[in-house]
């Protein structure tokens, strides 16, 4: 039995904590079996972004022609674009390992790690016990108990990274943003696409208006199926059948493609650590149960990130290493020191073509509590966005009434994720959205669709 300080079992958000951790002067065990820097760096946002930006330079060449800009897309390297992708994965990961060698008082135990007692973890070199214990364990892909699955080759936003050439055609299960990205980046480099989706509308959790213009834009490029159940999938020919019914009239629709994508959300992989051994709980769906101090509910033990199911992006794990680990310093000694995270002010973005990004609460779920203004604007009401005939594309904002704050802003159109920049900044100080309003922004430059959109305020009644 090896004792320490700190145990952190996780090395995406949770290699952070273990920096922070070293730099106080504490021993600290690092427990991490696979993916050495989490899934960001390794199958999630920085391979994904890296296909995804040829992808949007593919997509805009073909779309020049509207802008009188006669060009075309000649060729697509697949291989080179994957390899480029592999490249920056494996720098990245080789950068992480030579640096942990060289760290002092910290332990690396790259194996698989499980609770067997309180504060006490089994790795497959050492048992080891921690006086702190930090979990940032992260998740994986969820499998839906789709019939005939198991008996067919399917792809997952993990394996769908080995490809070495591009499938002709391929049906993706699931239209959250997972599914919609690599279904933008597939129809971009020549691929038949598909995309099968249960809920009867895309990304549920935008406002409506939103998923009607990605459904629109994205049917321009390929076939999509909201409100369809996968029933079945079996083996046909050199590639994939998915039988697939529409839930609101029961018709049935056979979708064949040589390749199958599985992209229908994420589980907690702190269901494989025993946590129930150490006292922690877990919630129906398998997540880490957190508080807004991000405390389980065992003493000294924290969890963050993906395995809490809360706010399941890197930037928003990465802001909680910070909220925890003062939580950890101030908290021990007075527990009013600690503060909590603002789960409000997470933003997110979707990187489709057109770009989504939000912040908050959208309008329905603002209207329930709230007296709410609501604003909206187009890109083509501003210069930048009518010099570029952006027609369709938009940005909403919710405000509450009386206090002035932004409870929600959303965005569809081009560089959404960064021009949510500047209202996540004023979110998260909640201040009033005039601090946006009365400060200049350059003309014509596109972020003037954000004080555009917050003038255009006007009452709505709650829902």
């Amino acid at each position: 039995m090896k004792d320490y300080d700190v145990i952190v079992v996780g090395s995406g958000s949770g290699l952070n904590l273990a920096y922070r951790a070293v730099s106080k002067n504490l021993k600290v065990a690092l427990v991490a079996s696979q993916y050495l820097g989490g899934t960001c760096m390794n199958v999630g946002c920085v391979p994904s972004k890296t296909l995804l930006y040829a992808a949007d330079l593919a997509t805009q060449i073909r779309d020049a022609r509207r802008l009188g800009v006669d060009s075309h897309v000649m060729s697509i390297d697949f291989p080179a674009i994957m390899e480029r992708m592999r490249q920056t994965r494996n720098r990245g990961v080789a950068f992480i390992r030579d640096d942990l060698k060289g760290t002092e008082n910290l332990d690396f135990y790259e194996s698989e790690g499980r609770f067997v007692d309180n504060y006490t973890i089994e790795t497959e070199e050492e048992r080891i016990r921690g006086s702190k214990v930090f979990i940032a364990s992260g998740a994986r892909p969820a499998i839906p108990p789709i019939k005939g699955l198991s008996d067919v080759p399917y792809l997952t936003n993990e394996s769908v990274l080995d490809l070495k050439k591009p499938p002709q055609s391929i049906v993706i299960v699931g239209g959250s943003y997972i599914g919609l990205e690599y279904a933008h980046f597939f129809a971009a480099v020549g691929s038949a696409v598909s995309v099968v989706e249960y809920s009867d509308r895309f990304l549920t959790f935008e406002e409506p208006e939103i998923s009607a213009l990605i459904e629109k834009s994205m049917k321009m490029r390929m076939k999509i199926y909201p409100g369809h159940e996968a029933l079945s999938v079996s083996k046909s020919g050199n590639g994939v059948l998915l039988a697939a019914r529409n839930r609101k009239t029961g018709e049935e629709k056979a979708v064949e493609a040589e390749t199958l994508l599985v992209a229908a959300g994420r589980t907690s992989n702190a269901t494989r650590l025993n946590v129930e051994r150490t006292g922690v709980a877990l919630t129906p769906a398998g997540f880490i149960r957190v508080n807004d101090y991000l405390e389980t509910s065992k003493n000294d033990i924290w969890a963050l990130g993906d395995a809490t199911g809360r706010a399941m992006f890197t930037h928003a794990a990465d802001h909680e290493v910070g909220v925890l680990w003062h939580n950890v310093l101030k908290g021990d000694t007075n527990k009013e020191d600690r503060i909590e995270m603002n789960f409000d002010a997470v933003p997110h973005a979707v990187f489709t073509m057109p770009q989504i990004a939000s912040v908050g609460l959208t309008e329905e779920a603002a209207g329930k509590n709230h007296d709410i203004l609501v604003g909206v604007a187009r890109y083509a009401d501003i210069a930048q966005g009518d010099v570029r005939l952006e027609e369709e594309g938009f940005a909403k904002a919710i405000v509450e009434k009386g206090t002035e704050r932004i409870l929600g802003f959303h965005i569809i159109g081009p560089e959404a994720s960064n021009l949510i920049q500047e209202v996540v900044n004023v979110v998260a100080r909640r201040d009033s959205y005039r601090i946006i309003t009365e400060s200049m922004h350059i003309f014509p430059a596109l972020s003037e669709l954000i004080p555009e959109t917050l003038n255009r305020l006007e009452e709505k009644a709650r829902s």
